[in-house]
């Protein structure tokens, strides 16, 4: 019972639409002054701000300084989430992340662990496969610079979002509609139009959004077949992680100073639709097995209890317990 964590706190739809309203301004407000204070004392940082273009930005502050101040923005929104949730609702963090009684750090830690070597073996496939495409980039200085800040800052970055989409939004919107298919479609179509000013959409086309929104669907359904977010955080870590520090290319959103480059023309080739349609299901197979997930139908699509069933559905539990 994930979404009805939320009446562990405070949970009238106002306070969810104030949250949210919240979040994002602060999101994209207040978390982006350091960003846009940097770029506007540097020579042409403004010009490239107001262009949009990622390329350009990176450029004028160097990449590790911009990812650095890029990925502050995301942290500093975990903080508001946090603060929203914790001040608003009233409710805890355990609550906001699982229906455990504990965050169960092995399932975090399981999720990651699989997909970095997933991600691993892709990548270096393809790099075996096709070495035309790639130039080695290694530079010690700037690649341990980008380590640092990666390690330190992608996980938070990842964990912001997947505590707004999958674990603020999901609850709210799930205890306001009363079903769960509402929630899991809404927030999968939205996590991919949120990427939809990445440079990948440019230079790839709108067909990459398959990618992204099919990335939202698998991270939403293991959310709630898992009844918590422990796997959805491992995973996206996992995913922006090996991305940042292995491969990088001028058209992406992490242009750093990775230990590849990839020098090919961008398409929209296997690598971005296999995961989606094969592997995706796969990991959805493994992770269903291991956890024992049953009932799908109901846990996708069903309906969500009110306050007034789940306060006695734990009250019955305690009994019993």
């Amino acid at each position: 019972m994930y979404i009805e964590q939320a009446y562990k706190g405070l949970s009238d739809s106002w306070r969810y639409i104030l949250g949210i309203v919240v979040i994002v301004f602060v999101w994209q407000g207040l978390a982006a002054i350091p960003l846009v204070a940097a770029l506007a004392l540097k020579d042409g940082g403004l010009s490239a701000m107001m262009s949009g273009d990622i390329g350009a930005m990176s450029e004028v502050l160097g990449s590790n300084t911009f990812l650095f101040l890029m990925l502050l923005t995301f942290v500093i929104a975990l903080i508001a989430i946090f603060l929203v949730v914790k001040f608003l609702h009233k409710q805890s963090l355990t609550a906001l992340t699982t229906a455990r009684t504990r965050i169960d750090w092995k399932r975090v830690s399981f999720s990651f662990i699989l997909w970095a070597l997933i991600s691993l073996s892709f990548i270096f496939l393809d790099i075996y496969l096709a070495p035309e495409n790639y130039e080695y980039n290694f530079k010690l200085v700037p690649f341990l610079v980008l380590a640092v800040i990666a390690i330190t800052m992608i996980p938070l970055q990842t964990s912001m979002e997947e505590y707004f989409m999958r674990g603020y939004m999901i609850q709210g919107l799930g205890i306001m509609a009363k079903n769960r298919w509402f929630p899991l479609i809404f927030t999968s179509l939205l996590f991919g139009l949120l990427h939809i000013m990445n440079p990948e959409v440019e230079k790839l086309g709108y067909g990459i959004l398959i990618f992204y929104i099919g990335t939202g669907l698998f991270l939403g359904i293991i959310t709630l077949m898992d009844e918590g977010l422990e796997l959805a955080l491992g995973f996206h870590a996992a995913n922006n992680l090996t991305a940042a520090l292995l491969v990088t290319a001028d058209w992406t959103a992490f242009s750093v100073d990775s230990l590849y480059r990839d020098i090919s023309e961008p398409v929209l080739g296997w690598d971005m639709l296999v995961p989606v349609f094969v592997v995706f299901p796969i990991l959805l197979y493994l992770f269903s097995k291991k956890y024992k997930w049953t009932n799908w139908k109901e846990k996708l699509t069903g309906k969500v209890l009110n306050e007034e069933e789940f306060l006695a559905t734990q009250n019955e539990n305690d009994v019993q317990g």
